[in-house]
């Protein structure tokens, strides 16, 4: 895909967003298979992630820290034909509200103190049938947010907001 000019409108138009986005719940997942803890804040750190989540510890990891719309669990449970649908369930670290999280490819965004950088989807996994019951798996296809990495370590609590801060193209590509 061609690189966009900077000075381009469509350039421009992908650097426009209505309103930050807020983190409405928050969780990590202590070890494989186990189930996902609620919390209401944590500490992102450099190379590992967020404290008390299981993938603390792999060092330069891309999945650092995983965000979800609060938008998309609603679609996932209407495919589902349920009402509603408990993030813990999607296994994801952090469901967001009012921005749209693919719109963060190739941004840096600071969620509290903490200074992200997106660095792909997040795919679901085949545990979404074994958890969410048949049909989980294809539910969640398109709608399972997208992973991340911890720039400046910093605390993060539920309501902090979700605000883009360079595109990668401002601060050096990686």
């Amino acid at each position: 895909m061609a690189k966009l000019s900077d000075s381009s409108h469509l350039y421009q138009l992908m650097q426009q967003y209505a309103q930050p986005g807020r983190v409405v719940w928050m969780g990590v997942r202590p070890a494989s298979r186990q189930p996902v803890n609620p919390i209401e804040h944590t500490y992102a750190r450099i190379g590992t992630g967020l404290d008390g989540d299981r993938y603390q510890g792999r060092p330069d990891s891309k999945r650092q820290v995983t965000l979800i719309q609060a938008e998309h669990l609603q679609a996932v449970a209407s495919y589902l034909g349920k009402d509603h649908l408990d993030p813990a369930l999607v296994r994801r670290n952090l469901v967001v509200k009012g921005i749209n999280l693919l719109a963060l490819k190739d941004k840096t965004f600071q969620i509290g103190e903490a200074v992200l950088e997106y660095t792909g989807e997040c795919h679901p996994c085949s545990r979404m049938e074994e958890i969410l019951g048949p049909g989980g798996y294809n539910a969640m296809r398109q709608h399972g947010g997208i992973t991340a990495r911890v720039l400046h370590e910093g605390a993060i609590q539920v309501g902090d907001p979700v605000e883009v801060v360079a595109n990668r193209s401002e601060k050096g590509a990686r």
